[in-house]
């Protein structure tokens, strides 16, 4: 009698045990499948903020709205003119990030070429690191290529204007709650007399809410 006793209560509490194990590893791979990672595509073009930090959104939309105001200022009437009609030739100079955060100005520089060159009102040379490597290329064209393709020093086209510029911030934060404030400076100068042509500025204010991230 007290060995199927024993017998009833080893039994219990060993199935008492194995449904506690199943009960923790049905938790624990519940607990993993919600940590999982869900990728999808989106448009290139679409507004998303996740931390609040400078994006590509933010690149793209400055360049646009900077440079398209840019290209409507008396400047650009007065390049024409002093060219004779034909379009006023630009180079970039430094684009600083002043922020305090990383950004890829690179990034920023290419949104602006491309706003430029496609409204076709201006004409592009390469940049001071560009410009070495294409020197380069060209002084190993001497007594590799033919007489007829290699390339001659001196006959660059020079720039009339330069575009320089800077990204600064601000941050206020208390808190979970936090404003990040971005100032970005385009200007133009003029190579030949140091003139400036054109200063334009923009602003943007983001508001992140971390407070309200609540489990």
């Amino acid at each position: 009698m007290n060995c199927q006793i024993f017998s009833i209560l080893f039994l219990m509490k060993t199935t008492r045990t194995t449904l506690l194990f199943f009960t923790l590893l049905a938790t624990a791979l519940f607990m993993l499948s919600a940590c999982g990672k869900t990728v999808k595509r989106v448009a290139t073009d679409s507004t998303i903020d996740l931390s609040g930090n400078w994006n590509d959104t933010d690149s793209r939309m400055v360049a646009e709205e900077m440079l398209n105001d840019c290209l409507t200022r008396p400047w650009y009437q007065n390049a024409l003119r002093a060219k004779n009609g034909e379009n006023p030739v630009l180079v970039i100079g430094q684009i600083r990030n002043l922020s305090t955060e990383h950004i890829n100005t690179g990034t920023f520089i290419n949104d602006i070429q491309r706003v430029l060159i496609n409204s076709g009102k201006v004409d592009f040379v390469a940049n001071y690191e560009e410009r070495k490597q294409l020197r380069t290329e060209v002084d190993d064209q001497k007594g590799n290529s033919s007489d007829e393709t290699a390339k001659e020093r001196g006959q660059e086209v020079g720039a009339d204007i330069m575009l320089t510029g800077s990204i600064n911030s601000i941050i206020d934060q208390s808190g979970g709650q936090q404003v990040k404030f971005y100032q970005i400076d385009l200007e133009l100068t003029d190579l030949q007399t140091h003139k400036k042509l054109w200063i334009g500025d923009k602003k943007i204010k983001k508001f992140i809410d971390k407070s309200s991230l609540k489990l």
